[in-house]
């Protein structure tokens, strides 16, 4: 049985072989967590293995410089993603015992946020804000507008950047 998966550039496997150590070393002095660290490690390289499948790797002449902003993303998302477990966590505990999810529907709606979470990586903190707001809350321009402090019209332009960005994505 052949793989369909092609394997990565010589010049990938040689950025892993020099670079994965450090920055898995890295990592771990940040979190604490040697096998979170491990895990971020290895989504480091698979988004720059992404990168360079979509012909979007820039030519890498500072490659721990470039590896460690991958990796800063990725750990600034890891902790937004356990703040909003803790987040949800936190809900749930208010609820009546009655009204709980099962352990099923917890994890089902735990991977939702984390797969909108992901969906909107990369927008700017108002835009994500307006957008959650609008689609969570169910509020209207001229309430988000008040929240944020901006104008409707501007409401508007982050509403339209938040749905192309989510058009464009690739997850």
């Amino acid at each position: 049985m052949t793989d369909s998966v092609a394997a990565p550039s010589p010049c990938l496997s040689t950025l892993y072989r020099d670079h994965s150590r450090w920055l898995e070393s890295w990592l771990r002095q940040r979190l604490g967590d040697r096998w979170a660290a491990a895990d971020l490690t290895q989504d480091t390289f698979m988004r720059v293995l992404a990168a360079e499948r979509s012909n979007r790797l820039p030519s890498l002449r500072e490659p721990r410089a470039y590896l460690l902003t991958v990796g800063k993303r990725l750990l600034i998302n890891h902790y937004q993603r356990r703040s909003l477990e803790r987040a949800y966590l936190e809900a749930l505990q208010h609820l009546p015992e009655a009204l709980a999810p099962s352990a099923e529907q917890r994890w089902l709606v735990f991977e939702a946020l984390q797969a909108l979470d992901e969906l909107l990586d990369g927008l700017p903190v108002a835009v994500r804000r307006a957008f959650l707001w609008a689609q969570l809350e169910g509020l209207d321009y001229a309430s988000i507008a008040e929240r944020l402090q901006v104008s409707s019209r501007t409401v508007k332009r982050y509403m339209a950047q938040a749905y192309e960005h989510c058009l464009l994505v690739d997850l």
